[in-house]
């Protein structure tokens, strides 16, 4: 009977089931919606997994029986006190196989890596890096974003847009087209309605304003020039941290981009590098270009001791055919 493997990629805005054979030929893909139990709850995720389950079990016309391997890269899943409700959740599916859980930044990893080991380094609405070794040691950073002094991402390049702003305001730092580009943005009348509205309560800035900040950066503007710079070494930092959890100071090895902001910046991504290869300079970059519920697939089969990398091409031309890349 053949055997077939699933992969789960579960974010906080949709989720993906992907199934392939032993072959690594992928014969459905499954969609539901959000599935981080941040964003909906538990209940939530269940649900979401539940419905990308059924969705992609039903496109390949098979039972849960036949599925020899599972791999979950959920989002959100970044301690261990979440592990236990996650594997609940998980266990709920009524899947008869093996399975491995991970926080989905490393599903890109495995996607994305040409042998499957390495660092991955998350910069879209947040920032993450998550590593693992040549025999899945894994190292990370904590996802805490500003509270846990991790930054990188729109979630903390936007707030120091607001800051730029309000230091050229008051005269302390130089003066910066950001002031025109928020104002706008926002609605203000000008840089004083736009400070005080944030300030009280009255307007807010989201993540949603970080393609005009980097926007203005490619204009030339001087300060968001250096907001960018920052941001980069700011990953550039995460993925150190990484690089002396596992030892790969001496290794050669790739370091996956994964997220909006890396293509909307070579500065970023240019940072970041030269801050890693200070420590470690055998370290090179490489962007995501399949979806990451490919990693999840090759987990699946990793959960069942398969060498995986030897089935990545398989699985990544597969995928590519059915879905695209990223």
């Amino acid at each position: 009977m053949t055997r077939y493997f699933i992969g789960y990629d579960v974010g906080g805005t949709k989720s993906h089931a992907m199934v392939a054979d032993g072959e690594g030929r992928v014969v459905a893909v499954g969609l539901a919606g959000a599935g981080s139990y941040e964003v909906v709850g538990w209940d939530g995720l269940r649900a979401a997994l539940y419905s990308a389950t059924d969705s992609a079990l039903s496109a390949a016309g098979i039972t849960s029986g036949q599925i020899a391997g599972a791999g979950f890269g959920i989002a959100g899943y970044d301690w261990p006190a979440e592990r236990a409700p996650h594997r609940e959740a998980i266990e709920a599916l009524g899947l008869q196989a093996p399975f491995l859980l991970v926080n989905d930044t490393l599903i890109g990893l495995i996607a994305g890596a040409a042998e499957g080991w390495g660092l991955a380094v998350v910069a879209g609405t947040g920032a993450n890096c998550w590593g693992r070794d040549q025999t899945g040691r894994l190292g990370h950073t904590t996802g805490g974003a500003a509270l846990l002094g991790e930054y990188g991402g729109a979630d903390t390049i936007v707030p120091g847009a607001i800051r730029a702003v309000s230091r050229a305001f008051t005269k302390r730092s130089p003066e910066t087209a950001l002031s025109d580009v928020l104002v706008g943005y926002a609605g203000a009348q000008g840089v004083e309605d736009l400070l005080e509205g944030l300030a009280m309560g009255r307007s807010t800035i989201g993540t949603d304003a970080a393609p005009l900040i980097f926007e203005t950066a490619a204009a030339g503007d001087t300060v968001a020039n250096q907001l960018i710079a920052w941001a980069g070494r700011e990953l550039g930092s995460l993925a150190v941290g990484v690089v002396r959890q596992l030892g790969f100071e001496g290794e050669a090895f790739e370091v996956v981009q994964i997220g909006s902001l890396f293509g909307a910046s070579e500065l970023l991504g240019r940072e970041m590098l030269a801050t890693i290869q200070a420590v470690a300079p055998g370290a090179n970059t490489i962007r995501l270009a399949l979806p990451p519920v490919v990693g999840a697939v090759l987990l699946g089969m990793e959960a069942t001791g398969i060498n995986a990398a030897t089935l990545r091409d398989a699985v990544a031309s597969s995928a590519v055919e059915t879905v695209g890349r990223t």
